[in-house]
């Protein structure tokens, strides 16, 4: 029976804060900080021991090879002569944020009943942009059985962002859902980062049936706020949306749209009077993962939810009435969210039968405790902004990786 499984993307040794992406307030605002790559994969890895303890099925995607000196070398240089722009850039960490990985939709969902996988291109952000290759090498081998198709990326100029920007609302997880593209328009304070047509060329590809599949305007203001990605102010599950009262652009005619298509859909919308755009990205209250676990609708939230007051209340009340969402969980992520990335950020949802998976990709406890064992071995436990260009540093980072890849019997097999 397909269900649905979350793939966690683990925190890579490189974890830095070099600023690289607009728009995204956390991280412009702690750039030049110091990171902490241990302690931020460890963070990762309790969140998904987390999600097993609910009951859910966890999956993992690896960090990528940095510095990419592919990528470099096709820029007509490497990392010792690269300017320091380009050598931030190679060496960004940001595929932990599996959320960018792709866009999924379920057999459920398709003409042809294969559940399709689209690569995010990202290439509105240069620390972004050499990302696809490394991720479409990934899922090709995770999602090797035939009742996958994995699709290369939407090609330039249309930006693609992946999950970030769609929500799927469904009866139950394996029954045919809606889907819900998130795109942005260009003009405002900060880039729009998906772009509608990335979006309409990915439900063709899917062969989603057009009737159930919707084209929804991510609000100016929220993108002007700081909401970079629709999952800083909407995330979806199953019958249910948890959005920002100002997340879109027609909220009123999104929503009739949906109630449409999904009669039984229940929508639980925050008002901007009791939770403004700033505490709703500040805290990152929507992008939380909201999961089924033993049948209850769960909200997985930041530390920082917790520590917003007016967002807390909010949440309160809302447990203490007759909503949909019943289980407010709290997690640990803090290094990844200074780096502009919470607990929705670091997953990519597919909903599938597990044995259809390359089980390398899947992970129990004990495989976390490998993992783990790692980490606390061979990520770096800092990294200050004057050492993205130490050699020394460098030769670790690559080191770290390769000792996980190993762990986990993957060598050779996932870098291009």
């Amino acid at each position: 029976m397909p269900v649905e499984i979350n793939f966690d993307g683990i925190v890579g040794p490189s974890h830095n804060y070099a600023g690289l992406s607009p728009g995204n307030l956390a991280a412009t605002r702690n750039a030049g900080a110091v990171s902490h790559p241990r302690a931020a994969a460890l963070q990762g890895i309790a969140k998904m021991r987390a999600n097993l303890a609910l009951g859910l099925p966890q999956g993992i995607l690896l960090p990528h090879p940095r510095p990419d000196h592919l990528w470099l070398s096709a820029l007509a240089t490497d990392y010792d002569r690269a300017p320091e722009h380009l050598r931030a850039q190679s060496l960004s960490a940001s595929a932990m944020w599996a959320a960018n990985a792709a866009t999924v939709s379920p057999a459920a969902d398709t003409t042809d009943g294969v559940c399709h996988l689209t690569v995010a291109n990202l290439l509105t952000m240069p620390h972004r942009s050499h990302e696809a290759r490394h991720t479409l090498r990934q899922l090709i081998l995770a999602f090797a059985d035939p009742s996958f198709l994995v699709h290369g990326p939407v090609p330039a100029p249309f930006g693609d962002e992946g999950a970030a920007n769609h929500m799927r609302l469904c009866a139950e997880h394996g029954a045919p859902g809606v889907e819900v593209f998130v795109y942005g328009v260009p003009g405002g304070a900060f880039p729009a980062r998906q772009h509608r047509e990335a979006s309409e060329a990915i439900a063709r590809a899917h062969r989603l049936d057009p009737a159930g599949t919707l084209f929804v305007q991510q609000s100016r203001a929220a993108i002007d706020a700081g909401a970079f990605h629709n999952d800083v102010v909407a995330v979806a599950n199953e019958r249910v949306l948890f959005a920002h009262e100002q997340a879109f652009e027609d909220r009123d005619g999104f929503y009739a749209d949906l109630r449409r298509l999904l009669p039984e859909v229940e929508i639980v919308e925050v008002p901007a009077d009791r939770v403004g755009l700033a505490d709703a990205i500040a805290s990152y209250l929507f992008n939380a993962q909201l999961v089924t676990a033993s049948g209850v609708q769960t909200l997985i939230v930041p530390g920082e939810a917790r520590d917003n007051p007016r967002v807390w209340a909010w949440l309160q009340e809302h447990l203490a009435g007759n909503g949909p969402i019943r289980r407010v969980e709290v997690v640990d992520v803090r290094e990844s969210m200074a780096n502009g990335g919470g607990p929705a950020c670091l997953r990519l949802r597919v909903v599938a039968d597990p044995a259809m998976v390359d089980p390398r990709f899947l992970v129990d406890d004990a495989r976390l405790d490998t993992i783990a064992a790692v980490v606390r071995e061979h990520w770096p436990e800092a990294i200050a902004a004057a050492e993205i260009g130490d050699r020394a540093l460098i030769g670790r980072i690559e080191r770290a990786r390769q000792a996980l890849l190993e762990a986990l019997d993957l060598v050779g097999l996932i870098d291009t």
